[in-house]
């Protein structure tokens, strides 16, 4: 144990409160493995990444038993707490959640993430920060913000193949009786260590799904040439369209995880079980990240696939770069992003560090940039969220209008598409990925959604298949491909 009860009592007295940590070697599971000792647990998560899109990154996190579970849509407010269910009516949510962030907060450890709320912002919680008109069909009835507060955090070391075991304290608990509990736990998965993949499932061969489109290819076409008569009129100069797919088949969330991981590694891997939600990705964009009082986001705009050989490669890469549409566009969501953070950065300290440089991918290569800030004192990670939320990349330019014409064209509420998925810590510091290249299990079925950006050139059938392109990888990992 590196928490002894001692150093745990004084820390009580004192009025904060610290977790219970221990440490273990972890030469033997993967985090995956791992996690699936847990697995049956109605509320966990995994969160795991990729650098670069080539090198698996030093940690993964698994949450457990989550000691407050906070949902929202409208100001509708659900929280569970120690088992104890209360509804609350608040205008801002998001500022209810920032409350209780800060009333649990625990002093940290060396990890990078020791505890807070983990879960998912919807698109639509976007009401919430601006005024946008309801118009699409809301049929799939997802929260706008959904989070738990995990007791138990695994914290695995993938360069040190070791094991992190935090116990986050109950409050207003007696010290020893707490820390005894703690120490229980922390027994528990000791225990449970060195199974490696006997809980996992083999992958069975299933009959294929069959896929719902919400648009036709001519509906989706007549509205991506409404989208083009907006940017004639000058309403817009991009706006981003989404196709959403759907099935009633059954799979295993878990399985399709890992055949996602396996086709798309990606620097935000996620697997989160919330009661009878599920959302299975793996995304390659930031939407935000603050650390300390520094802000980042990292818009990704402009694909091209992977070369066979690393000439091919670069001949692809080369092309890439030198697209004028290309360019044009990431320059233009490169802005956008720049405007968002001005909006908490303290004034001067928006720079653009890191502009169209080309980042592989398994499967395909993106142009991105890095656009960072300082925050302005008094202003937190929930106003920094607040201020770029949703992700331009995802709407289009100027970021208003173009939300209002997706809510005029989009038949369905996007839900967790389009948002953003990650953590708030409790010391103040917040990660969040677009959710994107994501599918959602949500009361026995499976959404799966894919956007093109429309501009005044675009070819409404090459946009088209652009959809049918991004969602195929997802669907392959859903199939079980």
């Amino acid at each position: 144990m590196k928490t002894n009860i001692t150093s745990f009592e004084e820390f009580r007295s004192s009025g904060g409160r610290r977790p219970i940590v221990a440490e273990t070697p972890c030469d033997f599971e993967t985090p995956v493995t791992l996690f699936s000792r847990w697995q049956k647990e109605k509320y966990a998560f995994l969160l795991e990444s990729v650098e670069g899109g080539e090198r698996w990154g030093r940690y993964s996190f698994i949450g457990l038993f989550p000691f407050l579970i906070f949902k929202s849509r409208g100001e509708t407010i659900e929280i569970v707490e120690d088992g104890k269910r209360r509804f609350e009516r608040q205008k801002d949510p998001l500022d209810t959640l920032r409350q209780l962030v800060k009333r649990f907060a625990v002093a940290g450890s060396e990890t990078r993430f020791s505890g807070g709320a983990v879960g998912f912002v919807s698109y639509d919680a976007v009401r919430l920060f601006e005024k946008i008109p309801v118009l699409t069909k809301d049929d799939g009835n997802f929260p706008d913000l959904f989070f738990v507060f995990p007791r138990l955090i695994l914290v695995l070391d993938n360069l040190k193949q070791s094991l992190q075991i935090l116990w986050i304290p109950k409050s207003g608990e007696a010290s020893r009786k707490e820390y005894e509990r703690g120490k229980a736990m922390i027994g528990r998965v000791r225990k449970s260590l060195g199974g490696g993949s006997k809980n996992l499932k083999k992958q069975k061969k299933a009959r294929p799904l069959s896929w719902k489109k919400n648009l036709t290819e001519n509906t989706f076409c007549e509205k991506v040439s409404r989208i083009k008569d907006y940017i004639m009129a000058g309403d817009v100069t991009q706006t981003v369209f989404s196709l959403r797919f759907e099935t009633a088949g059954r799979r295993d969330p878990l399985q399709v995880y890992r055949t996602l991981r396996q086709l798309n590694p990606s620097p935000y891997l996620y697997y989160l079980k919330l009661g009878e939600t599920i959302v299975v990705g793996g995304s390659p964009e930031t939407m935000v990240h603050l650390e300390g009082d520094q802000a980042v986001l990292r818009p990704i705009a402009g694909t091209r696939r992977r070369g066979k050989s690393e000439e091919e490669d670069l001949a692809l890469e080369h092309e890439l770069i030198a697209d004028p549409k290309e360019r044009a566009e990431h320059v233009m969501l490169v802005d956008l992003g720049r405007n968002d953070l001005g909006r908490v950065a303290k004034p001067g300290t928006v720079v653009v560090d890191r502009l169209m440089t080309i980042e592989r991918y398994s499967h395909v290569m993106h142009i991105v940039s890095n656009v960072k800030a300082t925050l302005q004192g008094g202003k937190d990670a929930f106003d920094l969220l607040r201020a770029t939320f949703p992700a331009g990349t995802l709407t289009g330019s100027p970021k208003i209008r173009a939300m209002e014409i997706i809510e005029e064209l989009e038949l369905l509420r996007r839900g967790p598409y389009g948002g953003c998925v990650g953590y708030f810590s409790y010391n103040g510091n917040m990660d969040m990925a677009i959710t994107i290249r994501s599918a959602i299990f949500h009361k026995g079925r499976i959404y799966v959604q894919a956007g093109a950006g429309i501009v005044a050139d675009s070819e409404p059938k090459l946009e088209y298949q652009e959809c049918l392109n991004k969602a195929k990888g997802m669907m392959m990992a859903v199939e079980g491909v």
